[in-house]
């Protein structure tokens, strides 16, 4: 950058250069102060060289860096740091600005501080993305100023991460990992269910202890050790779950930010990491009219790895899925019965009826679940009063439409078919209860 480029005037500067106008001005009327201003201005003229100076023998002593995840999360707050040192003999008033991605539009990241010799500084923001995809930084801009505090030089400084990518959320896998196990956990929404049956595999025989079913006694081996002996069971393991993601243009709605695709992509990873804790096979399958993603279901260390990569570059089409051709190649992909947990947003009783027909031919082979969004805003909206005729009718249509979508959920039911009727805020408990029910009852 050159020389002059760098240098900008600071507000000491225009203060004190007013003063010397004004009096110039008053000089005029008092000739004998003529003289003593221009000494004065001539001071300044050198205290403002001197400064250039001070701030030009600046090379490498003042560094900084931007130090961001390796990944951000999707609709959740990301902490971003910025490390700034001065190495150097002089303290420093700085203003340090951040080129954040565009996306966010974060038009006032300025943050003003001093550093002493030798000082270091750490400053953290937070960003919340709301689209995955890559995300590019621009510099950190430095503008610096010395005691004197008359004259700023602008420093440019390329930070070792100019880009990162924002995978659909991952942060509170272990959250709620922790609310999955924990059953007595009520107020996440994570709820205990009684097991109907046993969906249960043999694990080893063990000796009987006060609480122990009497029907597990194994009498042969009592006999044989003169001890009361008992069947001991465990889960069954490596059932195969499926997240399955419609990416029509029906998932393309908006809700706080965020596209109901995005949110059905965080919760199937905080449900497949579920899953796979609880050593299932896991993997995912996403469509729209045109393409078909495709993730075979594996219990590999590596799996939730793969899943991560593919459900990153997912985006909605403006177009209808079809229906058959998805329902054909789910059948022709997956051999075995899986849980496959379908997002997807059936709207309208038509819609429904095209759509039903097939969503039953995948349940003669797998246990469907259905996963259909609420509208929070016209729920919203329900609650407003009415002071017209206008807002009667507006009301009507919209209590239309709700009742229209508990139809389509209790139809689905009806037809064999498990549903899950949830807004977005809630989806993640809603789908992690659904598949600990159907665990429990011995469903898969």
């Amino acid at each position: 950058m050159r020389f002059y480029k760098q240098i900008f005037f600071a507000d000491r500067f225009y203060q004190i250069g007013s003063g010397i106008v004004f009096l110039f001005i008053i000089s005029y009327f008092f000739p004998v102060l003529f003289g003593f201003i221009g000494i004065l201005s001539l001071l300044f003229g050198v205290l403002l060289l001197l400064d250039i100076v001070l701030l030009f023998s600046i090379k490498k002593e003042l560094y900084a860096d931007r130090v961001t995840p390796e990944r951000l999360s999707n609709g959740e707050q990301n902490k971003i740091s910025l490390y700034t040192v001065n190495k150097g003999i002089q303290t420093l008033d700085l203003e340090l600005i951040d080129e954040a991605p565009i996306a966010f539009q974060l038009r006032d990241l300025k943050f003003q501080f001093r550093l002493k010799p030798s000082e270091e500084k750490n400053i953290t923001y937070e960003i919340t993305p709301k689209e995955r995809g890559e995300y590019h930084f621009g510099d950190l801009i430095i503008f610096v100023k010395s005691k004197l505090g008359l004259v700023r030089r602008k420093l440019k400084q390329n930070c070792s991460i100019q880009s990162v990518k924002v995978y659909p959320s991952f942060n509170k896998l272990k959250q709620y990992e922790l609310m999955a196990f924990n059953t007595g956990h009520m107020e996440g929404g994570i709820k205990k269910v009684r097991r109907v049956g046993q969906q249960k595999e043999f694990d080893q025989i063990k000796e009987y202890v006060a609480g122990d079913d009497f029907r597990t006694i194994n009498w042969m081996a009592t006999a044989r050790s003169q001890q009361l002996m008992v069947n001991h069971y465990q889960d069954e393991k490596a059932q195969q779950v499926y997240a399955v993601l419609d990416m029509s243009r029906n998932m393309k709605l908006p809700f706080d930010g965020m596209t109901l695709l995005d949110y059905s992509i965080n919760a199937s990873l905080i449900l497949l990491h579920i899953a796979q804790v609880k050593q299932d096979l896991i993997g995912v399958s996403a469509f729209d009219y045109n393409t078909s993603n495709f993730l075979k279901a594996s219990r590999n260390s590596g799996q939730m790895k793969n899943v991560l990569e593919q459900l990153y570059n997912l985006n909605p089409s403006f177009k209808e899925t079809d229906f058959a051709k998805v329902t054909t190649l789910l059948r022709r992909q997956i051999k075995q019965r899986s849980l496959l947990l379908f997002f997807t947003n059936i709207t309208h009783k038509e819609s429904l009826k095209r759509k039903l027909p097939y969503l039953k031919r995948l349940t003669q082979k797998h246990l469907l679940v259905v996963v259909l969004f609420e509208d929070t805003e016209i729920k919203e909206a329900l609650k407003k009063q009415t002071h017209s005729v206008d807002d009667i009718y507006k009301k009507a249509l919209q209590e239309e439409n709700i009742l229209e979508r508990r139809f389509i959920a209790k139809e689905l039911q009806q037809n064999g078919i498990h549903t899950i009727l949830t807004t977005p805020e809630k989806l993640n408990v809603d789908t992690i209860n659904k598949y600990l029910e159907l665990k429990a009852r011995g469903l898969i």
